[in-house]
């Protein structure tokens, strides 16, 4: 399930002998360089470079990704650094992509900065676009875009 790529001058670590207790996030811990705007009510997840990992994460606080994920992202805040690489869909409150996103981006504030690369659609409350983004796909704006069931309005069809 999750996969720890070695440094070349950095300790191997053996997931086997590595012990993760519940409700923590396991990795670094996040330096306190988050933006004063945007209070979080706790410690963000962090998924370090050197971690990849398939399958869907899910959380109601901030997920800041630096490695590789391929499956979808539920989350309050979701932050892509600039070495990430998603495969799958993105949902959150707030959305900053700095890295490579394949797939849909759903969120209320949708941030594109300068080194991101997404392809796929993008549903948003409010959406920047910085200057140098590299975006791939439809962008369509929506008083409720992070409510997936529903289109138009409607709920889904059985």
């Amino acid at each position: 399930m999750f996969t720890k790529k070695p440094d070349k001058d950095g300790p191997v670590i053996d997931a086997g002998k590595v012990a993760l207790t519940p409700h923590r996030p396991a990795g670094p811990q996040m330096s306190s360089a988050r933006p004063a705007a945007r209070p979080s009510s706790g410690t963000p997840s962090v998924i370090g470079s050197d971690l990849s990992i398939t399958g869907n994460l899910e959380s109601k606080g901030e997920i800041q990704i630096e490695g590789e994920v391929q499956g979808d992202v539920h989350a309050g805040r979701i932050v892509v650094g600039e070495r990430a690489r998603v495969t799958g869909s993105l949902l959150a409150d707030d959305i900053v992509i700095r890295g490579n996103v394949g797939g849909s981006v759903r969120g209320n504030n949708v941030t594109l900065q300068s080194n991101s690369r997404v392809e796929g659609d993008l549903f948003h409350k409010q959406l920047a676009i910085e200057q140098g983004a590299f975006f791939e796909g439809k962008s369509r704006r929506s008083d409720d875009p992070t409510n997936v069931g529903r289109v138009n309005g409607l709920p889904p069809p059985d």
